[in-house]
């Protein structure tokens, strides 16, 4: 028997939003908002769930501010309460339900995937296709302008009405949704956990387009990246055309990253550059772009507290040993 889908009492559990607190917290246990949430953490965490449980909870006004590593975005974040409650909602109600509707290849923000996932599949599926192949072909790498902000509202809660929520978890997420607009009912806010849901979501009808309808083997997408690897450059051309066509009705457009090209001059993926050599030997190089950013990065660790910069470097290391980077000359 099938076990019952999630509801929305499941967000506001008690130890559902302790399990939920202690996720939000992590590396941010030494801000103010977070030790001031701590100093009353049980009457908190029980007021947050008597306001969800009796339907007057409202999100607090998102903070607004910049990061420009690796490229400039603007962020809006949430206050640590409302985090909390992110946490509980998309750990136990909306992963839950949206998760098993999306496409294996589909690897952002996932469980046992993200960005070293959807490298190791474009490598298996360089491998593959060289067994078919040989290193001759074509790939189409998609970027789609301005993604988050682009989102369409109505699209999306259209698209959300085929996912079994049940009525308050359906009318707490439309009011999650309606928090925020760039423009008129567009755009997600990049600091909410509940954006990257939408955002893996919201592109899934675009991936089962190319791999059902078009049968494209070789597809992989992180958030609003994709790369279909064929060897006929004609079948790539009409992918591309299914493709602007679909993504015209839900109200986005490529950029002017969209290309076809011969895999013989390599592919950027999330900020590897990948080749396939005439051996059938995938190799994976940092490209120029990330080689500054690491280098910038180690030099601002100097005047870091060592603990710090310690976790900072074996984090770098690690990346770094997912590709063929050579990486004694960053610093070890």
């Amino acid at each position: 028997m099938a076990e019952p889908l999630p509801t929305f009492k499941d967000v506001y559990e008690f130890k559902n939003l302790y399990d939920a607190h202690m996720k939000a917290r992590r590396g941010k246990r030494n801000r103010r908002e977070v030790i001031d949430f701590e100093l009353n953490l049980g009457y908190n965490l029980a007021e947050l769930s008597q306001l969800l449980k009796d339907g007057t909870y409202h999100l607090q006004p998102y903070t607004r501010f910049v990061v420009t590593d690796p490229k400039r975005r603007v962020v809006h974040a949430l206050c640590y309460r409302d985090r909390v409650i992110q946490h509980s909602l998309c750990d136990n109600v909306v992963g839950t339900i949206i998760d098993p509707r999306l496409i294996y290849d589909n690897a952002a923000c996932r469980k046992n995937k993200g960005a070293h996932f959807a490298l190791n599949r474009l490598e298996g599926f360089l491998g593959s296709y060289y067994k078919d192949y040989g290193n001759q072909g074509y790939f189409l790498k998609c970027d789609i302008r301005h993604y988050f902000a682009s989102i369409n509202h109505c699209v999306l809660q259209d698209k959300l009405l085929r996912c079994p929520f049940d009525v308050r978890t359906r009318e707490f997420l439309g009011s999650i949704i309606n928090s925020y607009q760039e423009d008129p009912n567009k755009g997600l806010p990049l600091g909410n956990q509940t954006s990257q849901w939408f955002a893996l979501y919201y592109l899934d009808s675009l991936d089962r387009l190319i791999k059902e309808r078009l049968q494209i083997k070789g597809y992989v997408r992180y958030m609003d990246d994709c790369i279909l690897i064929h060897h006929d450059k004609y079948i790539l051309t009409q992918c591309l055309r299914a493709m602007r066509w679909h993504i015209t009705a839900l109200g986005l457009e490529f950029n002017n990253k969209t290309q076809i090209a011969p895999l013989k001059n390599g592919i950027d993926f999330l900020g590897w550059h990948f080749y396939l050599t005439n051996t059938g030997k995938v190799i994976r190089k940092l490209r120029q772009s990330a080689k500054h950013r690491i280098k910038r990065k180690l030099k601002q660790l100097e005047h870091a507290e060592p603990q710090y910069a310690a976790i900072v470097r074996t984090s770098i290391k690690a990346h770094l040993a997912y590709g063929n980077t050579g990486w004694l000359q960053y610093g070890w």
